[in-house]
């Protein structure tokens, strides 16, 4: 099942893809794709209902109709770092020998589709694409044999991130990853039976229509159940947090020389089976 959010920000309403891509709305089965509606029991509910039935939404997703952040009221967006031998080696780092953890702040959360603003004074705004591991039921110390009963879905990520802040600026990473509209998010939350090996998904990101990026999750080193374990260890995971796992090689910090936003940009990026998102880039007033 896809699960999406639709309408104008911060009006978003609850709704799902079927067969013809149409957006068919879920408001008279759960209030919002967030909380109690990603946990295992309503998803089944939700997975039992004839699609058919449900009410059209007027317009096109992702043309003539908004598409949100594809979950809502997220408590926590954590994120992996250097989880691709490949861009650990293009950013002249080693492979960490356990994962690396840092936060996206939740205001970074827009729709897949929303423009991203380059903050004001930046000098090295940047990409990435990025799986996005949907939380349905919480836990801590969550056994990485059964971290997959926790997971409602998985999205696409843009992470981006602003490399100056984060790495130059006398701080934790946060600095340069949290700014406002750093995380597009969405088009759609795919549940795991959708998905089907998300071990070997390819991935891709454009700007101005030159790909960049062209990875594959299977050159992941931490993998999802061991991610989930290891970041419930440290807090408590909890219905609609994200946890976004890192990204492959291609990074505008990586190329020779490097490249970085500017603004006027188009950003397009997506994963094997869950979406594409277009960002345009705009400075910040």
């Amino acid at each position: 099942m896809k699960l999406l959010r639709y309408g104008p920000a911060g009006q978003e309403k609850p709704g799902c893809l079927d067969a013809e891509g149409r957006v068919r709305d879920l408001s008279g089965h759960v209030s919002d794709i967030a909380g109690t509606a990603l946990l295992p029991d309503t998803i089944a509910r939700l997975k039992a209902l004839d699609i058919a039935t449900l009410p059209v939404v007027e317009g096109v997703p992702q043309s003539d109709l908004r598409l949100g952040p594809c979950v809502g009221q997220t408590g926590k967006f954590v994120c992996i770092g250097l989880n691709y031998a490949d861009h650990a080696a293009e950013s002249g780092m080693d492979v960490p020998p356990e994962p690396v953890i840092f936060n996206k702040w939740t205001s970074a959360i827009i729709g897949p589709d929303d423009d991203v603003i380059i903050p004001r004074g930046s000098k090295k705004t940047d990409w990435e694409v990025e799986l996005g591991v949907v939380i349905g039921k919480g836990g801590s110390y969550i056994d990485e044999a059964n971290a997959m009963d926790h997971v409602a879905g998985f999205c696409v990520i843009n992470d981006v991130s602003e490399r100056e802040y984060q790495i130059e600026r006398a701080g934790t990473w946060d600095k340069g990853k949290g700014c406002d509209t750093f995380g597009p998010t969405g088009p759609w939350l795919v549940t795991p039976d959708e998905v089907g090996d998300f071990d070997n998904l390819a991935m891709w990101l454009e700007v101005d229509g030159v790909r960049h990026q062209n990875g594959s999750t299977a050159t992941m080193v931490y993998k999802v159940p061991h991610l989930i374990a290891y970041c419930s260890q440290f807090m408590s995971l909890q219905s609609g947090d994200i946890i976004s796992t890192g990204t492959p090689p291609g990074v505008g910090m990586g190329l020779k020389p490097p490249k970085y936003l500017k603004g006027g940009e188009t950003m397009r990026l997506g994963i094997e089976g869950l979406g594409v998102q277009t960002q345009t880039v705009r400075n910040a007033k």
